[in-house]
């Protein structure tokens, strides 16, 4: 007699399961994705000091243009050892400005730069008006801008999750005093109520701008968020927590969060993307990072009066730094959004 194997039934995919099928299948969202993790690896290799920890080094003259292989003919200039000029009617800045490139000389050699400077210097997008490699200082810039990203839409989210499930779990008169909170909030144009917050907290900082961004960028999601909380406090699984008697806050934040937080990692994924160019616009009104931090936003508040002498290379490399990300990443929201979809199959 044949014993039958024992028969397993099968178990459903979860929401996240299909939704990381879709993804898969989906060859612009992976692409988009790489870029994504890319930058991110990016700034983790400049926060651990891997990669861009000397971005402040004086690799090349004031606004060296562009170069890819080959010395640095400015600098290996003023490596070379100068002879004296004789005194010349014609020309009397000669001896000074032979006074000028033995310091220039002596201050290279102190810092290490002599020897470099007879190396072969690759600078894609040249140096700004410091000498800084432009190339270094976008990867460190970068750090900054999608850090502010990160954790001011992690701050608005929260908050945002924080405030919808406390008005739509509750109702009544807690609901009707944060609406009141997100109608005074929306009626004000967002750069307005940007600039009041900042003009309050009168100091410059990355944790300004995070404040700054996670205060006023919380009423999307609190928008959503007390809509799924209203939907789902009558169904047949919170109804059975209730009956248990499991305090509100476990209801809202054990039994429906689960069920919305795709709902809130959408709108963080696409937060970032706003507040990453947010920072850019604070840098770059002037209430941004502070004198000795860069980002791409201030990057390109120097790069503006930079334009006018001609150099484009700091504000080609920050603009297109910041554009490539800001594609990736809303390409990948929009495919998170459609993979989270359950009407979509």
């Amino acid at each position: 007699m044949t014993q039958l194997a024992p028969h397993h039934p099968a178990v459903s995919p979860g929401l996240w399961t299909l939704a990381w099928r879709r993804l898969r299948a989906d060859r612009v969202a992976m692409a988009a994705l790489a870029v994504v993790c890319l930058f991110l690896l990016s700034v983790v290799l400049a926060a651990t000091g891997l990669v861009a920890a000397d971005w402040e080094d004086e690799v090349a003259v004031n606004y060296a243009p562009p170069t890819f292989v080959g010395p640095d003919p400015a600098l290996a200039a003023l490596a070379q050892p100068q002879r004296p000029v004789p005194l010349n009617t014609f020309d009397p800045l000669a001896g000074d400005l032979v006074q000028l490139r033995a310091q220039l000389q002596a201050q290279l050699a102190r810092q290490g730069h002599a020897a470099h400077a007879a190396k072969l210097a690759t600078l894609p997008f040249g140096a700004d008006k410091w000498g800084h490699d432009v190339i270094r200082k976008t990867i460190k810039g970068g750090q900054t801008s999608i850090v502010v990203g990160l954790v001011a839409a992690f701050v608005a989210v929260a908050l945002g999750t924080l405030f919808g499930a406390l008005s739509g779990f509750y109702g009544g008169r807690v609901d009707d005093l944060f609406n009141w909170f997100y109608s005074v909030f929306t009626a004000i144009p967002s750069i307005l109520m940007v600039l009041t917050v900042a003009a309050v907290l009168q100091t410059k900082g990355v944790l300004t701008i995070v404040l700054i961004l996670g205060l006023t960028g919380w009423t999307g999601p609190y928008r959503l968020i007390r809509a799924e909380y209203i939907k789902h406090k009558a169904r047949e699984y919170v109804l059975a927590a209730d009956a248990i008697g499991a305090s509100g806050w476990r209801k809202m934040f054990v039994h429906i969060f689960p069920n919305v937080s795709h709902v809130a990692l959408v709108q963080m994924s696409i937060l970032v993307v706003g507040f990453i160019k947010a920072e850019v616009i604070l840098s770059f009104l002037g209430f941004g990072v502070p004198v000795g931090v860069v980002s791409w936003g201030s990057m390109l508040n120097e790069a503006q009066n930079e334009l006018i002498l001609g150099k484009w290379w700091q504000l080609t490399a920050a603009a297109t730094a910041m554009a490539l990300l800001v594609t990736a990443f809303s390409l990948f929201a929009d495919a998170l959004r459609d993979a989270l979809d359950p009407k979509l199959k």
